[in-house]
């Protein structure tokens, strides 16, 4: 289905094609001056040279051309060569119409593409933080959003769990536990079911650790130990880490299920660990790796390259792999196995030059075809008010956990304020509300940009807020069971006749916008663009609503069009809120 913008671009391009001048001269935009008209055309200004005449004359030439158009009710030319122009109200319901039926609601599908998505990166056996909060979030949207037009997306955690956060652990286990049979190296029966240890403690013991190697020498040396056993294989060390991730994925997967977030893989950096040497071999066979300073390096500055970039590090001076190796790896891997058309990374945005290194790295050496598209979206901070990453008020970093108990709480709060919802119900309300505005809190802004996270602002039911997205679609939903209740038949509501006042069309010509809105979104990899399609929506839909007698309409087939016509907004609005990665409630 055509967007609406190119149905009257085309129109104004015969226009000036059966004028005598050139077709691309007819692109149409939204009118920058809503006051005037509805959309314009300037490229009577662009030809005025090449035609040896002045715009003004161009735009009259094609304006004649336009009357009695069936897309454009009006047009008329304005000094110096500005063409203003009004939609045809019959063709917009019609459009509306066919937009009401069509299969995701006419959006046009590029080529299929298979697509890798890389949005978690926890370590485990650490709880998840704040700091995780925008790469979860994001990336579940983006996975969502390609998804809808059609591609074939893999979601990865990608979680750290082979380095010396491990070897640190099990070091302090040691220390606190030496009976443990994992230690035993002349033990050979089978291991306990039961990890020696819960989720709460192994969250203590990671920082305990790591506090101890910075202090201790000995201690750091004794990590690094059980670290190279780990990663060599030993028994008891590889047994002891399977119980570590156990525990660690479990409570993972119990904290990202409440933010409605899903992998396809919880693959970590030991999934690749195997085939790093072997890649490794390949960089300096290809003469690509090179010892610099006792380490092993690629080159990959560019001469088009404005600032310095330095080369990528494979393997430390002492042999070790770094994240570099095994992102590296990660690469080949997911080429091997998946052969995507396209990966992407969501990290915080201070990363970019890392990833500039890894990729220019990875094409360099041929762990991916040219082909192959590797992007990363760098995000901006979650901020507190005083404009400094989001912390705790005893200035420590908050538990992602904590920040949705504490939303959720607010909004019970308000929620309650409804003496018609039952104790039950508005708990369960309050999370599906809650996750509103904690994601839209955070997608609504341009992910490239720091934000300030403002719980009042983000739970209010009024202005740019998840929850005012949610209370208008659960207004729809009320209207539609008062209707239905009536003994109205949604079966035969539709659109169809040209709207009956301003509020009326405005809301029409808010719904054509999905599918222009929906093709920049996945172009540019934007959730931010939906969350400012839903708001203008919800304002539209509001504004209708409370200028319209829908329910009490004595004309039928009036009557018919306005439930037809909000009850595509409601569509539109819950489709958009779930590529978002949130759901509306049936009361609030």
């Amino acid at each position: 289905m055509k967007k609406l913008l190119e149905c009257i671009s085309e129109e104004v391009m015969n226009a000036f094609e059966a004028a005598g001048y050139k077709r691309e001269a007819g692109r149409v935009s939204v009118s920058n001056r809503p006051d005037l008209c509805e959309y314009q055309c300037n490229g009577a200004m662009a030809l005025a040279k090449e035609a040896h005449c002045a715009p003004i004359q161009i735009a009259n030439a094609v304006v004649e051309k336009l009357q009695g158009n069936a897309v454009i009710s009006k047009a008329e030319a304005v000094m110096p060569g500005f063409i203003n122009m009004f939609i045809s109200e019959e063709f917009l319901a019609k459009y509306v119409g066919e937009m009401s039926t069509a299969d995701r609601f006419g959006m046009d599908l590029k080529a299929k593409q298979k697509i890798v998505i890389d949005y978690g990166g926890p370590n485990v056996a650490k709880a998840l933080h704040v700091g995780h909060l925008r790469s979860a979030v994001i990336g579940e949207s983006v996975k969502r959003i390609l998804r809808f037009a059609g591609h074939e997306v893999i979601g990865d955690i990608h979680m750290g769990d082979w380095g010396l956060p491990m070897g640190l652990i099990m070091t302090e286990l040691k220390e606190r536990k030496p009976d443990l049979v994992y230690f035993d190296d002349s033990y050979t029966g089978e291991y306990p079911k039961e990890a020696p240890f819960t989720v709460a403690e192994l969250e203590e013991i990671y920082p305990t650790a790591s506090g101890k190697s910075k202090e201790d020498e000995d201690y750091k040396a004794r990590a690094m130990e059980a670290t190279f056993k780990l990663q060599s294989g030993v028994r008891g060390y590889r047994a002891l880490w399977d119980k570590i991730i156990d525990v660690s994925v479990n409570d993972l997967k119990k904290n990202y299920e409440k933010l409605n977030v899903e992998f396809d893989l919880w693959n970590g950096e030991s999934s690749v660990h195997d085939i790093i040497p072997a890649m490794v071999e390949d960089m300096k066979k290809g003469g690509h790796a090179y010892i610099s300073e006792g380490a092993l390096v690629v080159d990959v500055k560019e001469e088009t390259d404005t600032k310095e970039v330095p080369p990528c590090m494979i393997l430390k001076s002492d042999g070790a792999s770094l994240y570099n190796t095994t992102d590296l790896a990660t690469i080949l891997d997911r080429n091997n196995k998946y052969h995507p058309d396209h990966i992407i990374y969501l990290t915080d945005k201070r990363q970019e030059l890392y990833f500039v290194q890894v990729f220019r790295c990875a094409r360099k050496t041929g762990l991916v075809p040219e082909t192959t598209k590797l992007t990363h979206i760098g995000f901006g901070t979650m901020n507190g008010k005083d404009g400094k990453p989001f912390k705790t008020r005893e200035g420590g970093v908050m538990r992602l956990e904590y920040l949705v108990r504490d939303i959720n709480e607010e909004m019970l709060k308000k929620i309650r304020e409804n003496k018609g919802i039952d104790s039950s119900e508005a708990e369960k309300t309050a999370e599906v509300v809650g996750l509103s505005a904690i994601k839209y809190g955070d997608l609504s802004n341009q992910a490239s940009k720091d934000y300030i996270f403002d719980m009042d602002r983000f739970t209010s039911f009024e202005g740019n807020t998840g929850p005012y997205i949610l209370y208008t679609i659960v207004r729809i939903k009320s209207i539609l069971e008062k209707y239905k209740a009536q003994g109205g038949d949604m079966t035969a509501v539709k659109i169809g006749t040209k709207p009956q006042n301003e509020t009326e069309k405005e809301l029409m010509k808010a719904l054509t916008g999905f599918n222009q809105m929906m093709e920049s979104a996945v172009e540019e990899l934007a959730p931010h663009k939906i969350c400012a399609f839903i708001y203008d929506l919800a304002n539209a839909l509001n504004s209708f609503y409370h200028e319209t007698k829908i329910l009490t309409e004595e004309n039928e087939a009036v009557k018919s069009q306005y439930i037809a016509l909000i009850d595509l907004t409601k569509r539109v609005l819950e489709t958009c809120i779930d590529l978002l990665g949130f759901s509306a409630p049936e009361r609030m």
